[in-house]
């Protein structure tokens, strides 16, 4: 795509996630969507056959940025597999409340099957990061599961924070305490307590 096209495509996304922390998605329209954007409704078209491929692309553009977050260094390196995990915690719940649209799009009751599975693809993703992490930082014995347990892990915190969504419209404090809590009470079912980090 072209610079004009990335540019536009990146306008329209940016007026799809507006009218998504204003309203629910079956209430959002193309012609909302340009309006918004200040473009003609034949330019979304070109992008967007329908309203739903808009709200897949926006869920793609947040999942690459989630990854694009995750591939950066962490600091400070965490002391202990616990440490690393609630940190992610932390920082995804953060996220998702600074990006009310997508906590419509991935905690929302109503998402679409294309969007869900936009969403499970990025999670298979953040595990094989997460699992690489974990294994380059930490001494961790042949775990060849490693990775199916960090992503349960994954799909156990999701279901915790969209309880919080849907009482709340956000991931309280106290329903990131809960996610962080079972994540690690779960890992531990296969992870030693104490794992030394490996020496630089």
């Amino acid at each position: 795509m072209r610079k004009r096209g990335r540019e536009r495509l990146h306008l329209l996304l940016d007026a799809t996630a507006e009218l998504l922390a204003e309203k629910l998605d079956e209430d959002i329209s193309l012609a909302q969507i340009a309006e918004r954007a200040g473009v003609p409704l034949a330019s979304v078209y070109h992008f967007f056959p329908n309203r739903n491929a808009a709200f897949v692309a926006l869920a793609q553009r947040y999942h690459e940025d989630i990854a694009a977050r995750a591939r950066g260094p962490v600091h400070p390196p965490p002391p202990s597999w616990q440490e690393y995990i609630a940190n992610n915690q932390k920082v995804g719940a953060a996220y998702l409340n600074r990006n009310p649209a997508a906590l419509r799009l991935f905690m929302g009751a109503g998402v679409s099957v294309e969007v869900r599975n936009t969403d499970l693809s990025g999670n298979a993703e953040l595990a094989r990061q997460r699992t690489a992490y974990l294994r380059a930082t930490f001494d961790m014995p042949n775990m060849p599961d490693l990775e199916k347990w960090v992503a349960v892990s994954i799909a156990l915190v999701d279901g915790i924070w969209a309880l919080s969504y849907s009482l709340h419209r956000s991931i309280t404090p106290e329903y990131l305490a809960e996610s962080i809590r079972c994540a690690t009470v779960y890992l531990r079912c296969y992870l030693p307590e104490i794992v030394e980090r490996r020496r630089p």
